[in-house]
């Protein structure tokens, strides 16, 4: 099953995000489950959150993903939602 997993930094994170980046990025890298995921932008281009299309078996596998990201552990998002998500446009998932 597929889950979209839409992260928002907080609005005070300064440099958070780039202090935590390569670690953040080394531990997606690791992550079989990952189908699609980036960096949510402003108008300005500048990052302001984190967008994950990820395939696990239920919610509780999502929470535990997200739990050991370096972003979560260093306290970067203001808000977390979690969803599931049908592919139903476009090339779809990597395999």
């Amino acid at each position: 099953m597929l889950f979209v997993l839409y992260c928002r930094d907080r609005r005070d994170a300064g440099s958070l995000r780039q202090t935590n980046r390569p670690a953040h990025l080394e531990w997606a890298k690791g992550q079989t489950g990952i189908r699609m995921a980036g960096p949510l932008l402003d108008d300005d281009e500048q990052m302001i959150g984190s967008l994950f299309v990820i395939e696990a078996e239920n919610r509780g596998a999502i929470e535990q993903l997200h739990a050991s990201d370096p972003y979560v552990k260093a306290g970067l998002f203001e808000r977390v939602e979690i969803h599931p998500f049908r592919w139903l446009l476009g090339d779809g998932p990597a395999r």
